[in-house]
């Protein structure tokens, strides 16, 4: 997960930060500076002022007693997705300090003045690489108050500086109004998300499949994943609507807890077997939280004993954070977001997975052989002129994921905000030793969803065979570039099909070149005995075929 890091615009912060020691002068970051630039791509606010930590407080802070979910608040911009994300990354160490390397250099020396010359960094997963992203320390103020993300106290400033470097990373502030949980989620930890619609999954109505989905959004969660939630707004009014059980409507929630709670007290409930689903969320604002059961003051915590509301970290404020049953939940929220951190240490006691990553991208050419942005199989004729990837299932069957990610494109006042393309992906199995292209349609497996995220998840059970995955925009002519990850059980041999036929070579000459193409399938087969020890029976046997030519 953590592998090399690469200087974002090749700025280095240890250079840089040197250069600026030795000339004894703040550092003033020359690709995101100090104006509105940096802050819209459309609108305005008038009377911003840009202000370094110590204009807005005497004593500034990276971090105050330590890092917290609870350090979190919202600002003007519509960026509760962010904020939910970076509440969910405060409660996790090994998380933040990755995103936040070296925090103790870069913290604020009192004792040692001079070695701090305003510039930090900070390091993001985008699109199968980490970058470091360097910035100055200058921040947006109206009336000497931040404007954006900030923190409870009001010296403390980490969370204030990781989003300055991530809204340079998009392009400006601006562009983190209205954005998705999932890819803060990922961008975070270079994990793969998973959205989960709970309405459409009826998980309210079949106690089963919520059992289920249940014990992998606690896997997740004691794995060290990342999760996030949300009810869908069905219009504008409806965003930010609070619904009568305080809940609110088109809003980023970040989930900072799931466990079994055992229900009684004193000796008898460590003997009785009677547990509750629940899952925990922060709601970015800081206040403002659910008031049906189990909410902080409800008569249901009776039932739970001190040391048990103590180990669950229950307290009893207007904070923002709040507890659940998995029941309730599932009735109230639509949307679950999994960033699972998928495991591919052969050093691990847990499950581990073989991942392969390929870069690709949708081209346009107007060869047919040569396109590569066909669109969705909904446009037969072209759907083949996409990129194709062979991979193996080895096993007799294997569970499968599969993550495709678009290239995420900045935002700029001469751009304008970047959109994602509608993207996904089918899989088609195919023969054990297909080494070309597809020219004709073969069986689908299985398919992705088609929506214009950032990027697309599919979880399959596939049988032993040989597939091929045909990742595509919604509509043909689209270009862009794309990251594909599988992760298998074992190695799946994942490539690219870049050839249409067999080469031509020497021999194609004397011994004939291929003409046409047969498929043969074996429906039936009877009498076979007696095989020998390369499983062939030596007998000539009737045997019922199905044969295809093209």
């Amino acid at each position: 997960m953590f592998s090399l890091v690469k200087p974002y615009e090749n700025q280095r912060y240890a250079s840089l930060k040197k250069e600026c020691q030795r000339r004894k002068r703040l550092f003033e970051d020359p690709l995101f500076p100090a104006n509105d630039d940096s802050l819209f791509y459309k609108s305005r606010i008038q009377g911003i002022q840009w202000k370094r930590p110590k204009e807005i407080c005497d004593d500034p802070r990276l971090f105050v007693d330590g890092i917290s979910s609870h350090d979190l608040h919202q600002g003007q911009v519509g960026n509760c997705w962010f904020v939910a994300a970076c509440s969910s990354l405060a409660s996790r160490e090994s998380l933040w300090q990755k995103v936040i390397p070296d925090w103790k250099e870069q913290e604020w020396n009192p004792e040692k003045p001079e070695s701090y010359v305003g510039i930090f960094h900070f390091q993001f997963w985008r699109f199968g690489q980490w970058l470091d992203v360097v910035i100055d320390d200058r921040l947006p103020t109206l009336h000497n108050q931040l404007i954006y993300c900030h923190s409870n106290s009001r010296n403390e400033f980490w969370c204030a500086l990781v989003e300055k470097a991530y809204a340079k990373l998009s392009g400006c502030y601006e562009a983190l109004d209205g954005g998705n949980t999932a890819d803060a989620l990922v961008d975070f930890t270079g994990g793969v998300s998973e959205p989960i619609d709970l309405t459409e999954g009826d998980y309210i109505a079949d106690e089963a499949k919520r059992n289920l989905l249940f014990e992998r959004v606690l896997k997740v969660h004691n794995r060290g994943g990342l999760i996030s939630c949300s009810i869908k707004a069905t219009s504008a009014a409806d965003m930010e609507a609070r619904l009568a059980c305080g809940l609110v409507k088109g809003h980023a929630y970040a989930v900072t807890d799931v466990r079994k709670v055992r229900l009684g007290h004193g000796l008898l409930s460590f003997f009785k077997s009677e547990k509750l689903d629940m899952i925990r969320m922060r709601n970015p604002w800081g206040e403002r939280e659910w008031n049906g059961p189990w909410s902080d003051t409800s008569e249901e915590w009776q039932k739970v004993s001190k040391s048990e509301r103590e180990k669950m970290g229950m307290t009893v404020e207007d904070d923002g954070e709040f507890w659940m049953t998995f029941e309730d939940f599932c009735k109230y929220f639509t949307d679950i977001i999994k960033c699972r951190l998928i495991n591919t240490s052969y050093l691990s006691i847990h499950k581990t997975w073989e991942e392969a990553v390929l870069h690709g991208a949708w081209t346009r050419n107007s060869d047919p052989l040569k396109n590569r942005c066909g669109g969705c199989i909904n446009h037969k004729d072209t759907f083949l002129q996409n990129p194709q990837y062979v991979f193996d299932v080895k096993k007799a069957e294997d569970e499968v994921l599969i993550s495709i990610q678009q290239k995420p494109k900045r935002t700029s006042r001469k751009e304008g905000k970047g959109e994602n393309l509608a993207i996904g992906f089918d899989i088609h199995k195919v023969e054990l030793n297909r080494n070309y292209r597809m020219h004709t349609l073969q069986q689908k497996v299985a398919s992705s969803i088609y929506i214009n995220s950032r990027s697309v998840f599919l979880r399959t059970d596939l049988k032993e065979g040989r597939y091929v995955i045909i990742p595509t925009t919604f509509d043909p002519g689209h270009v862009g570039e794309f990251l594909l990850r599988i992760f298998t059980d074992v190695p799946s041999d994942c490539r690219e099909l870049t050839l249409d036929e067999p080469p031509h070579t020497c021999w194609s000459g004397m011994c004939g070149y291929p003409q046409v193409v047969s498929q043969i399938h074996v429906l039936a087969a009877a009498g076979l005995k007696n095989q020998d020890s390369q499983g062939g029976t030596g007998l000539s046997l009737p045997v019922v075929l199905s044969q295809r030519s093209w």
